[in-house]
């Protein structure tokens, strides 16, 4: 399978759990998305995150320090080895790493106005003001291309991503493999994902 072939894999069920988490409002704090297609020595991963568990906010950054803090925390979402460690026995490397903002606040001026208010404020009460409101959230977005050399050994992944990020609670991971699509979740109390016999 291709690259296009492999993230079209990847991005289907994506967009299906996409809109299924819409549709249930289930944009919650603590609570992440990871997606993994495997095929061949291919690895490709999607992860979805709220902005308050990778900065600590979701209003629109506007001041240097929160700038500076989306800016930090995309380096480390550029790094998937350093998020999602694999086996060294698989001997993976990086093909492709690309990781951003998706921007979903409200239009409505007047709204927008209220949040930038805030937005000098206490976080906690934006936070109350989103909710309330129905405002809409800013998440993180990343997308990982790897190639293993030995994808059999590809037996367990350790969630570093909770100490890099520790408003991180939960990972709802979906993944696609020869083998058949799975689901797990993993916890903070619990950061590996164990994946034996399923690759």
């Amino acid at each position: 399978m291709n690259k296009t072939a492999l993230v079209i894999a990847l991005m289907v069920p994506s967009s299906l759990l996409g809109q299924e988490t819409r549709e249930l409002g289930a944009h919650e704090h603590g609570h992440s998305a990871l997606n993994i297609a495997i095929e061949g020595t291919q690895v490709a991963m999607e992860l979805e995150a709220p902005g308050v568990d990778i900065v600590g906010f979701e209003y629109e950054a506007e001041t240097a320090e929160d700038l500076a803090k989306l800016d930090a925390a995309i380096a480390e979402l550029s790094k998937p080895l350093a998020l999602f460690v694999l086996p060294d026995a698989a001997g993976c490397t990086v093909v492709s790493s690309n990781a951003g903002l998706i921007d979903e606040h409200h239009d409505d001026a007047e709204k927008h106005a209220e949040h930038e208010h805030e937005a000098e404020g206490e976080d906690h009460a934006h936070d109350d003001h989103a909710e309330k409101e129905g405002a809409g959230h800013t998440e993180f977005h990343a997308e990982y291309l790897l190639d293993c050399a030995d994808p059999s050994a590809l037996d367990g992944i350790d969630f570093v991503f909770f100490d890099v990020f520790p408003n991180a609670q939960e990972v709802e991971v979906q993944m696609v493999s020869d083998k058949g699509s799975q689901g797990f979740e993993v916890e903070r109390a619990a950061p590996v994902l164990d994946l034996s016999g399923l690759i």
